[in-house]
């Protein structure tokens, strides 16, 4: 049985007098796991994410990722933590437009002090391992949303984290680059690398996924489970 890479226990979290975000939940996503989390809005996805990368903390329960508890990382800690165990791909890219493609690609590693030339070297490898390696000098606003959507899955794998998460990362682009998102993020899965995939898109989440989790009002409501991974809602 493959170690866990998620583990949320009772985790909770309300904001202000409303009700809460997420309740009591409870989720373990092993290596190699394909997962999507699925819920209309206000369901807690956000949140949820939120928790696994360190941008949040929960009321009570606990975070652990990858063998550390995310959940008690103050500021800087919590910083150290995203640069090397996580990579985030977002709905609407998050792309310097003034620095080339290989350059953002590269950001990751700079501030994790890796050196130029293996910056560069992995940069490269990366891009052409995604098919835009003809790319690596142009800039983002010259590229189509897919091709822009990939270079922003490049910058997320570039320090190796063991843990890819992807919140609607088909929001922003037509069906067919959508669908291309889709096979890559299972190719990487394939590959070996833990995938969290939020979306509102079922059609993404059969086509890269493994297992899917579904959120309603703060609670796991149904899950569609691989061997040994377990979760729950009380």
């Amino acid at each position: 049985m493959t170690a866990p890479v998620i583990e949320l226990c009772d985790v909770s979290r309300r904001y202000d007098d409303g009700p809460p975000a997420l309740h009591d939940v409870s989720l373990t996503v092993r290596a190699g796991e394909a997962v999507a989390v699925l819920g209309p809005s206000g369901s807690g996805k956000s949140t949820l994410l939120n928790l696994i990368a360190g941008l949040d903390r929960p009321d009570t329960g606990t975070v652990t990722v990858d063998g550390v508890r995310v959940d008690g990382l103050g500021e800087a800690g919590a910083a150290r933590y995203r640069r090397a165990k996580i990579g985030m791909v977002f709905q609407f890219f998050n792309l310097l437009d003034d620095l080339t493609v290989a350059d953002n690609v590269v950001l990751p590693a700079q501030l994790a002090g890796m050196g130029r030339g293996g910056a560069a070297r992995r940069a490269a490898e990366l891009l052409d391992v995604l098919g835009i390696g003809r790319y690596a000098d142009a800039y983002p606003g010259r590229l189509s949303g897919g091709e822009r959507q990939r270079v922003a899955v490049a910058r997320a794998l570039m320090n190796r984290p063991p843990l890819l998460l992807a919140d609607e990362p088909t929001g922003a682009l037509d069906t067919a680059s959508g669908e291309d998102v889709g096979r890559l993020l299972a190719d990487l899965n394939a590959d070996g690398q833990t995938v969290v995939v939020v979306t509102h898109d079922l059609a993404l989440a059969r086509s890269c996924t493994t297992r899917t989790i579904r959120l309603v009002d703060g609670g796991i409501t149904d899950a569609t489970a691989g061997a040994g991974a377990t979760e729950s809602a009380r």
